[in-house]
């Protein structure tokens, strides 16, 4: 796509000149204008409300349905959201077999939609409000010397302006839940000290910002006791590293497995932290 806007719910594979180039570290995930809601999700049943729930952003595929899939299996409600439900069969199969799995329409740069999906679950707690979604941007687009600057504003848009509005909408959800986590996966490349090649000015500048903001979210909301964290996959064998050699890439299980891990090891002593997936502290 011209505008960079390439989603990792879209069915997108990004062009293999992209990312060759040097973005061995990159991991990152992805979510339309959602259609008038119901006002009202379904009630949960009395033993669904003694269950926890997570929400997803970017669920359809890759981490993000490798997520759905492993919360399902632990007997969590999942409400798995991405930018089309109507194309993504394999989502949709997932819900079709997994009495825990809910499906909505939700992209992350649409905040009306955003608000419109948290009054459906008004009164709903969210255990884990899980910020999936990201964008790379294309590589092409933010070399210097050919740098697009329309792009870096859309990469920004979903990948630091997204989730910090996802934990505005879905606070009282997370406030009124038992764990209280808001976590997003964000990348070793938004790691500054850890920069050591010259690439992707955009993508990494933007995990750079998101970092940033959940640092500040995690000191805002620490007295009301909810944790603010980030995780990262490594990189990660998804539609979005298309074209680099799988040797250097991680499986989706180990990469989620190692995510969910660090997720539930969060506590408030932690809240604020940015961590690898080997559950080291990365540099800022």
């Amino acid at each position: 796509m011209g505008d960079g806007r390439h989603r990792d719910d879209d069915g997108t594979k990004l062009a293999r000149r992209e990312f060759l180039a040097g973005a061995v570290g990159l991991a990152a995930t992805g979510v339309l204008t959602p259609e008038a809601a119901p006002a009202q999700a379904p009630a949960a049943t009395a033993e669904e409300g003694a269950r926890p729930t997570v929400l997803i952003t970017g669920s359809n595929r890759g981490i993000g349905l490798e997520f759905a899939k492993r919360y399902a299996e632990r007997d969590w409600r999942v409400i798995a959201t991405c930018r089309d439900p109507d194309g993504a069969d394999a989502l949709k199969e997932l819900a079709g077999r997994s009495r825990n799995v809910v499906l909505e329409r939700l992209d992350v740069v649409d905040h009306p939609g955003i608000d419109a999906l948290a009054a459906k679950y008004a009164g709903q707690p969210i255990d884990v409000l899980l910020n999936n979604a990201g964008i790379g941007g294309g590589g092409d687009n933010q070399t210097f010397g050919k740098l697009r600057y329309d792009v870096y504003a859309g990469v920004l848009k979903v990948n630091a302006e997204g989730p910090i509005k996802m934990c505005e909408a879905f606070l009282k959800n997370v406030e009124a839940s038992r764990q209280k986590k808001m976590m997003t996966v964000s990348s070793n490349q938004g790691s500054i000290a850890g920069v050591k090649v010259p690439m992707l000015y955009w993508y990494r500048s933007s995990k750079s910002a998101v970092n940033m903001i959940m640092a500040n979210l995690a000191l805002q909301l620490r007295n009301r006791g909810i944790i603010v964290g980030l995780v990262t996959p490594g990189p990660t064998d998804t539609d979005f590293m298309a074209g680099l050699p799988k040797r250097m890439l991680r499986p989706v299980e180990d990469a989620v497995r190692d995510m969910m891990r660090e997720i539930d090891r969060f506590d408030i002593s932690m809240t604020g932290q940015f961590l690898g997936f080997k559950g080291e502290i990365l540099p800022w």
